[in-house]
């Protein structure tokens, strides 16, 4: 049988574990603090909300459960839907489909926490895994624009918690995107692939951009009047006179307002899509100087949760992408910075006054407790490749641990 994982997923030693530990609760307790609640949803998802979810190219991703015992031998008899259930893409689909089913019992405006695992059938790479965590914050039930405002900045503290300074939130607005594009000259059928196309700028560039438009029959005067307006980076003012004047409005609320309170740097980025389709207004995006990409995104969907009610709740989240941090601090070299871990070695006669040292000390350290082996040196070169600060060896005559490494 085979020790590896699957690609795409990843075994985790315990020096990373604690690192993704002290994230995690760096981040929950930053979001709590500013009041969000946590829930906990399923990982698995009936097939046709997976599909029906306007998740973009995320769709082709899905993960598919196939139907088990007679449900399967009569799918397979028939020639009907071999699938009835999906593993989540993401957790804004669960998430709805969550408030649909509870909201009598939710506060409204229902602000919630999730940090879980979801799964992509990507082809695995750098940055790009097949089981990955996300870390999001929603607001689900408030039309206002302070929603925007309450996320950017709170994900921004959170940012800032786990030890990333260096970055800036770009902000858009899909009605003023789809606005100007119509303006532009673009077919109202062709948007959607219009915006897939420009969801790829930094992958394929401008020129990749414009070809795959003019691939989709778009106007060639529009696809150049757009690829100028890029080029030049075009800010809100240059664009608002063409565009909703409501998500003008909208942007520039947020963008004042986060100018106002200082300790973010937000911009206006023409260009920024995000990919699914059930965005409706403002997106965001997170970019960091240390990474490639975002390293956060979301936006408001306020038609998702009424494709389960049949009634349109608004709803606006911003989601952490919780593997490209982990990243970017495994590539400073940087250790969970949580308490100090104390080694409390022990003959196994001396078992019971171990325990009661390890007890003692529990108030300043994480501690293990270790029967001693032969060789001793070699032990504390283990622990101290590990991570342990210190060690205490029962039957000494001192009572306080040794610094490892001294």
């Amino acid at each position: 049988m085979k020790t590896t994982p699957v690609k795409g997923a990843n075994d985790y030693l315990p020096a990373q574990a604690r690192v993704r530990d002290f994230l995690q609760e760096k981040i929950l307790e930053t979001y709590r603090a500013a009041g969000f609640e946590r829930i906990y949803t399923p990982i698995i998802e009936d097939i046709e909300n997976l599909d029906k979810s306007d998740g973009g190219e995320n769709l082709a991703l899905i993960f598919k459960i196939m139907k088990r015992g007679d449900k399967l031998e009569k799918a397979l008899a028939e020639g009907g839907e071999l699938c009835d259930m999906g593993l989540r893409y993401d957790l804004t689909l669960p998430l709805t489909r969550y408030y649909a089913n509870n909201r009598a019992s939710l506060m409204s405006p229902f602000k919630v926490i999730q940090t879980d695992r979801v799964y992509r059938a990507e082809r695995p790479q750098k940055g790009r895994l097949r089981e990955f965590v996300q870390c999001d914050i929603d607001i689900i039930g408030s039309e206002s624009r302070t929603a925007e405002l309450e996320l950017i900045l709170t994900t921004a503290k959170a940012l800032r918690a786990v030890g990333l300074d260096s970055f800036k939130v770009k902000i858009n607005d899909r009605r003023l995107l789809r606005s100007l594009l119509l303006s532009l000259g673009f077919a109202e059928d062709s948007l959607d692939g219009v915006c897939i196309a420009l969801d790829k700028l930094d992958k394929i560039g401008p020129e990749g951009v414009a070809a795959e438009m003019l691939g989709r029959g778009c106007p060639e005067a529009a696809v150049n009047e757009l690829s100028a307006l890029l080029a030049e980076g075009a800010g809100l003012d240059a664009v608002k006179a063409r565009a909703d004047g409501e998500a003008v409005s909208d942007l520039e609320f947020i963008m004042k307002s986060v100018a106002e309170i200082g300790g973010v740097e937000l911009e206006f980025d023409l260009s920024l899509v995000r990919g699914q389709g059930y965005y409706t207004g403002t997106v965001f995006e997170v970019v960091s100087s240390e990474f490639r990409g975002a390293i956060a995104g979301g936006g408001r969907y306020d038609k998702l949760i009424g494709k389960f009610t049949g009634e349109d709740v608004p709803a606006v989240g911003f989601s952490i992408g919780f593997e490209r941090i982990a990243a970017i601090l495994a590539e400073r070299g940087a250790a969970a910075a949580g308490r100090p871990r104390l080694a409390v070695v022990y003959d196994e006669r001396d078992f019971v006054k171990a325990n009661a040292y390890a007890e003692e000390r529990r108030a300043d350290y994480d501690v293990t407790l270790i029967e001693r082996p032969k060789k001793l040196g070699k032990l504390l070169g283990r622990l101290e490749e590990q991570g342990f600060a210190s060690f205490y060896v029962i039957g000494w005559e001192e009572t306080e641990p040794k610094t490892l490494g001294e």
